[in-house]
């Protein structure tokens, strides 16, 4: 074998790993959502003595799909509005624009995100700044006198009510 030939296929060696290490994560990445279906649990919130008809009050669940090194951040934070006895509101802190984490002001019945000025009303619609729509809601029943939320994964516009 002469030294050409041994170049050749010693680049070709090369090319041929560095387009499996490449290749692998993005067909992954592209076929992943077909076969995995998102992880979600039913998850209790409270019992419904815990939120008042016609409030917005802070809630918190543990994310089912934990790890042991998540520590903090597998505990989950979510608004939820009480709308009457058995209708509720119940929505991601994240706002829609970044991700922040939106604040709600009784005072002037809004949520208001710290980072771009983005505004929503109570009823989580959009009110003013950045944000393309609404705050984003979690699927939401009443079961056995609790309110459940389907978490796990945080709800996306298409995992919206």
């Amino acid at each position: 074998m002469n030294r050409r030939t041994f170049l050749n296929r010693l680049a070709l060696l090369v090319n041929g790993i560095a387009a499996i290490l490449v290749g692998v994560p993005v067909i992954g990445f592209i076929f992943a959502p077909a076969v995995e279906k998102a992880k979600n649990k039913w998850i209790s919130i409270g019992t419904l003595d815990e939120f008042t008809v016609g409030q917005t009050k802070l809630a918190e669940y543990i994310n089912p799909f934990l790890v042991p090194w998540d520590g903090e951040t597998a505990k989950v934070p979510c608004w939820v509005r009480r709308i009457d006895e058995q209708k509720f509101q119940v929505f991601a802190i994240n706002c829609a624009h970044l991700g922040c984490p939106v604040k709600w002001f009784a005072e002037s019945e809004l949520f208001m995100c710290p980072c771009h000025g983005g505004v929503y009303y109570a009823d989580g619609s959009r009110a003013s700044g950045p944000p393309p729509r609404g705050l984003f809601e979690y699927k939401y029943r009443v079961e056995n006198g609790h309110l459940e939320v389907r978490g796990g994964r945080l709800p996306t516009i298409q995992e919206s009510v």
